[in-house]
């Protein structure tokens, strides 16, 4: 069932565990969602980016939805841009959308957040929002400093915005990490017990098990992940490409005859891979049988 994203994110602070929030984008990535979080029991987000299209992924939510009700879910939008996007995503049916104006100067970031709040909430919608910035993995070395989070800024964010939600800069960074991720968890502590929203992690992929782990415990409850779901989905798709051959039944020991992988074995290869590392980070960040 799709339930505003606030109220998965309060449950997951009261009971200590992090909710996985994957980038999805297709038919095949949303129902590895639901299959995931049924089989373990847990509790999803599914994180669209507007270029995957909201309209369609809504669509796709709402049809796995019927098919596997019981499971707990919301649906987001990931790094949302301009205010026609952001509108377009809540007019979609998403539960949650978030605003991204982390590079915006304060006031600004204020503002622009405070005007989706007022329009998303009128319709239940919970709304994200970033302090600090979460930079790319690539210039990790030079940016991560910069853009860590304040905690007198996100006290006073929170409190003029009325945001349900807040996205943290605590030193991780989006896509492949150049150099060692090193996370302030003494900076997230802080936020976590003087901030009264959930917090958000951002660039949760190649961030590693033991970090993950320890940011969830410290007091992170919703992680993005995409790179490496995205890499465990490609990978399986190799390995399904590379094995073009069977032994048939009944044939000699030595006797083998070629079978090409068709579109479809190769998509459900690839989501049964996206799908498995999907779970691997659901019992890291303690949601199994949570439902």
């Amino acid at each position: 069932m799709m339930r505003p994203m606030r109220e998965l994110l309060e449950e997951a602070k009261k009971g200590g565990y992090g909710i996985a929030a994957p980038n999805v984008f297709n038919r095949e990535t949303i129902e590895a969602c639901f299959l995931a979080a049924r089989k373990l029991h847990a509790p999803i987000i599914l994180d669209v980016a507007y270029i995957h299209g909201v309209y369609e992924c809504a669509d796709l939510a709402r049809f796995y939805e019927k098919r596997y009700p019981e499971v707990p879910f919301a649906l987001n939008l990931d790094h949302g841009g301009p205010y026609e996007h952001i509108v377009r995503a809540i007019h979609a049916g998403f539960s949650s959308v978030m605003i991204d104006r982390s590079t915006c100067p304060y006031a600004q970031n204020v503002e622009e957040v405070k005007e989706i709040v007022k329009i998303a909430h009128a319709v239940g919608c919970s709304v994200e929002a970033e302090l600090g910035h979460v930079g790319q993995g690539f210039e990790y070395e030079e940016t991560r400093d910069a853009g860590l989070t304040k905690l007198e800024e996100a006290l006073s964010f929170v409190e003029e915005t009325d945001v349900d939600c807040l996205a943290v800069a605590v030193g991780t960074s989006h896509g492949v990490y150049k150099g060692e991720p090193h996370l302030e968890f003494e900076l997230l502590d802080q936020l976590q017990k003087e901030v009264p929203v959930p917090l958000v992690l951002h660039g949760g992929s190649g961030t590693g098990d033991d970090n993950l782990a320890r940011a969830v415990k410290v007091g992170i409850q919703k992680v993005n992940l995409n790179t490496d779901v995205s890499e465990a989905g490609k990978q399986a798709l190799r390995e399904a490409l590379a094995s073009t051959e069977i032994k048939v039944a009944g044939a000699g020991k030595d006797e083998f005859t070629p079978k090409k992988m068709n579109m479809q074995q190769t998509c459900m290869a690839g989501a049964a891979g996206f799908q498995a590392q999907l779970e691997h980070y659901m019992k890291l960040f303690g949601s199994e049988n949570r439902w």
